[in-house]
């Protein structure tokens, strides 16, 4: 399916990572201006070098997106560079699992809520007041089938997605009536280097494809999701 988002600015975060790059290369296929996010300096213009010196395409400044300061330097920024925020993506996020409950360092949760959790609390904080003045917006978290239920070994990661989940319900009846669409995405594992290399004896051909997954965020921000609104939809 084909879409239109010339014009559309999409603020793409953890776009140097496997799921960040495909979301970010099926949005400039369609014609989006992008702002694309990550902590690095190197690693965006590495990945993305045709970008580099395009108006339409913005890296943007270093980001902790887990620090209210370092996301709101990156939202001014946007801001400044295109005037406005039509789609936010939050593709950044990680996976840390393996214990018992009892086994886990607190380190570990932490780890997982601030990647998981934290980071889209504070990012949509960010963007929402902006969408609010425009009247319209896009936001699109992703969680994980975790999100659903319990496993044993996987407590942080749970509760990190799970939280994911419940903010996108919570955001999605604060901002329905008001122009602006939140939803999320629940994948099964994700079709990656490093989970190969972490499962090699695994059925890998029922993972996702990241591509697979950029498809269903390029719809969930398109106008054709205009009416769905809370959603957690599994991929």
């Amino acid at each position: 399916m084909k879409y239109d988002f010339s014009n559309r600015v999409v603020v793409i975060t953890g776009a140097a990572g496997i799921l960040g790059t495909a979301v970010a290369r099926a949005f400039q296929a369609e014609g989006a201006k992008l702002a694309l996010v990550d902590h690095s300096p190197d690693r965006l213009p590495q990945i993305f070098p045709e970008l580099a010196n395009s108006h339409n395409y913005f890296f943007t400044p270093p980001t902790d997106i887990t620090d209210p300061n370092s996301v709101g330097v990156m939202v001014a920024e946007t801001r400044r560079h295109f005037e406005r925020i039509d789609v936010l993506v939050n593709s950044a996020g990680g996976y840390r699992a393996g214990t018992a409950l009892h086994e886990t360092p607190l380190s570990d949760l932490d780890f997982m809520f601030n990647l998981n959790a934290r980071s889209v609390f504070i990012t949509c904080q960010a963007v929402i007041p902006h969408m609010l003045r425009q009247g319209n917006g896009k936001i699109i978290n992703i969680a994980s089938r975790a999100a659903l239920a319990g496993d044993a070994y996987h407590a942080a990661y749970s509760v990190s997605k799970a939280a994911v989940v419940r903010m996108t319900e919570s955001m999605s009846t604060e901002l329905k009536d008001k122009g602006i669409n939140v939803n999320c995405l629940m994948p099964s594992i994700i079709d990656t280097p490093q989970n190969r290399a972490a499962v090699p004896d695994a059925d890998q051909s029922k993972w996702v494809k990241p591509a697979a997954l950029a498809d269903v965020i390029l719809f969930l921000a398109s106008e054709g999701a205009r009416a769905i609104h809370g959603a957690s939809l599994p991929v």
